[in-house]
């Protein structure tokens, strides 16, 4: 896997911001390690099922994919400058380029460090796909829920993922959405409410593609950082450069080349 940064990026692609490119029932707030190390957890992923599931590991020997998405969590850390609690975004420029694989590993190398708490939002109700990939059956709802019930309880729609301290908010019910419900307060009190939780919870929204609606862009607002992803070979650097000038520069943390669906 080749790294791509500001130092030896194409002469095509405009240095808009500092880039990586790679591939590939809870408790109240009081004491935030304390709470987070009493997190439920009914089961744990086998070594074996994570791997089936193409899911990064803390104790990968061989480095690789799971050396990738540490980078990339460092990277944002960095970019935070000592802020422990953000929102990232994950944004594929088109359909099928594997944003929900970056967002769900992105995800769990924050859920590594055991005085941290991942959540991993699935914001694509076009495609819709985190749900299946970690076998959970969303009876009790999801963020289309939580989106038209502000004054639920979130806790309900928060489900375990089988990764210590990495939990999933799916969709919820199949919706036909726009770009107003990502615009929406109702939307906004969502994301602070989840945030909020954990004084060191980092927030990572599984986005729509970026290509053919405005939706990736409305929901940006509501994120510190974007990742954009690319499909490895097959994205001219005019392709990206056009879908990275969809975004507030600033908060532009990098692209990810990525082979995998």
């Amino acid at each position: 896997m080749n790294v791509v940064n500001e130092d030896n990026l194409p002469e095509q692609v405009e240095r808009q911001a500092p880039q990586t490119v790679r591939t590939g029932t809870l408790l109240q707030r009081g004491s935030s390690s304390t709470a987070i190390a009493r997190m439920e957890q009914s089961s744990e992923l086998s070594l074996r099922e994570r791997q089936a599931l193409r899911l990064i590991v803390p104790d990968d020997v061989s480095g690789g994919m799971s050396d990738a998405f540490r980078e990339l969590r460092t990277r944002l850390l960095a970019l935070a400058a000592g802020t422990n609690n953000f929102v990232t975004m994950v944004a594929p420029i088109g359909p099928g380029y594997g944003g929900s694989f970056v967002a769900r590993n992105l995800a769990a190398a924050f859920a590594f460090d055991e005085a941290k708490t991942a959540l991993l939002i699935d914001c694509d109700f076009r495609h819709p796909s985190q749900h299946k990939v970690f076998g959970i059956e969303p009876t009790k709802g999801g963020l289309f829920d939580c989106i038209e019930h502000p004054g639920a309880n979130l806790g309900q729609f928060i489900y375990q993922t089988g990764i210590p301290r990495l939990r999933l908010v799916p969709t919820g019910r199949p919706q036909e959405m726009n770009g107003e419900y990502y615009s929406s307060i109702n939307m906004q009190m969502v994301i602070h409410q989840m945030r909020k939780r954990y004084a060191d919870r980092y927030l990572v929204l599984d986005g729509p593609a970026i290509k053919g609606s405005p939706d990736a862009r409305i929901l940006s607002d509501l994120a510190d950082f974007i990742v954009v992803v690319a499909a490895y070979g097959r994205d001219t650097a005019a392709k990206i450069n056009q879908a990275v000038a969809t975004f507030d520069p600033s908060k532009l943390a990098g692209v990810v080349f990525n082979q995998l669906p």
